[in-house]
């Protein structure tokens, strides 16, 4: 029988308070102080925003999660249906869907994740393409 934990996932109300916290960054230029919006920070650091790389890192954990094997926890967990009565309204997000819809976003939503997460090397251009996404 497999139970189920109140374990909460990045959702997407919570990604966009990332963005506004991200762009309280103020400067000094030409002689006066003002804001940097997250576009001018991008390009001035170049760095990636924190929204890809909690897309990237979950994507690097559920391949390593579909390569371990059926018999482990961890991957019976993530892949598994509950069992028993589910509450009332919307079924919450789980891991799955967040991993399914970071691979439509790189355009590979039609395939079975498990199976290509097997291959390493193609597994690893996905997250570094989930990684090189331009979050809006």
């Amino acid at each position: 029988m497999l139970k189920t934990t109140p374990c909460k996932t990045l959702m997407l109300r919570n990604i966009h308070m990332w963005d506004a916290c991200s762009a309280d960054i103020t400067i000094r230029v030409t002689g006066e102080w003002r804001k940097l919006h997250n576009e001018e920070l991008n390009d001035l650091y170049s760095s990636p925003s924190i929204l890809q790389v909690i897309k990237s890192r979950r994507m690097r954990w559920a391949g390593h999660v579909a390569r371990i094997g059926e018999e482990r926890g961890v991957y019976r967990v993530l892949v598994g249906k509950p069992e028993g009565k589910r509450p009332l309204g919307r079924p919450r997000r789980r891991w799955v869907d967040n991993i399914r819809m970071n691979l439509q976003e790189v355009g590979c939503g039609y395939m079975d994740w498990i199976a290509l997460a097997q291959d390493r090397d193609r597994w690893r251009t996905l997250v570094s393409a989930v990684m090189n996404l331009w979050v809006l």
